[in-house]
């Protein structure tokens, strides 16, 4: 048999909902105290080794429903002093998503570690060493290996936090310069690829030379781009009223950066409503 306390009837209710749902073979008898408010006693009904399993398992779902973003928001005031709520509430986002995330991205930035398990074998131990169980105290006192974690995840938060806002600061020095500049063509027409190709309004293509000519009389440098990158550079230094993009990938992030910078002055196509079929073909 095992006892279990939990303070909050929130936190109680979602540990048998998910105790249930992971083993209906376990007997619970519920209660509530004065001193340490809800009493759960709980045993096994069915012979076998994974009754504490269930126990840790039930309990990780509790801390990642009701604990991990306070836990988080926490870390982000406390440890690393910052204040401001939009800021805060930017990072919380950015460390609940690399702490909980199964996209490849999250797991590449926690370096494809999965906290929840290290979480679930701290429980796991205590509940074997114990048989009774303070959920609470067990957060506040037992927890610091899996809390020197998230202190990590949040630093690395942090770093994206700062990348994103550098990023963004690029982003409206680009507008603001692209917004004092006089179109040198009214419309551009670009195809995606591992590099855009761009097109004039009569269907010719630019080469290379003609999209470095074009540059090399803008001081792109002011606005921190290298003369040299043929993506995003020779839009800004053609700064077209219109710039319409044609390909397969909407989410192709150099088409997006375009997007963002340009904003209502570009605009993206399917590849199959490029205008100019002969090129396409070349292709």
């Amino acid at each position: 048999m095992l006892e279990v306390y939990f303070e909050s009837d929130k936190e109680a209710i979602s540990f048998c909902e998910n105790l249930f749902q992971l083993n209906k073979e376990i007997e619970l008898h519920w209660r509530t105290t004065k001193v340490w408010g809800n009493y759960l006693q709980l045993e096994s009904r069915a012979a076998g080794t994974d009754f504490m399993e269930t126990i840790a398992r039930a309990m990780v779902g509790v801390f990642v429903t009701h604990r991990l973003t306070s836990m988080l928001n926490s870390i982000i005031r406390r440890n690393y002093y910052y204040s401001n709520a939009d800021e805060i509430e930017r990072i919380l986002d950015l460390s609940y998503w690399i702490c909980t995330g199964d996209d490849k991205d999250s797991q590449m930035v926690r370096n494809h570690k999965d906290p929840s398990k290290l979480l679930y074998s701290l429980l796991l131990s205590n509940i074997k060493q114990s048989g009774t169980i303070h959920f609470d105290s067990l957060i506040s006192f037992q927890l610091k290996v899996f809390k020197d974690q998230l202190n990590h995840y949040v630093g690395l938060a942090i770093d994206e936090f700062k990348r994103e806002e550098d990023h963004q600061a690029f982003i409206d020095s680009l507008r603001k310069y692209i917004s004092k500049r006089k179109p040198v063509f009214n419309t551009i027409y670009i195809l995606q690829g591992d590099s855009f190709s761009f097109y004039r309004p009569d269907g010719k293509r630019f080469s290379r030379m003609e999209l470095q000519v074009l540059m090399q009389k803008e001081p792109l440098y002011i606005v921190g781009l290298d003369a040299e990158e043929l993506n995003l550079s020779p839009l800004i230094a053609m700064a077209p009223e219109k710039i319409r993009i044609y390909g397969d990938d909407p989410a192709d992030p150099k088409t997006l950066t375009v997007i963002n910078i340009f904003q209502e002055r570009a605009t993206f196509e399917s590849i199959s409503k490029f205008p100019f079929r002969p090129h396409l073909k070349n292709k």
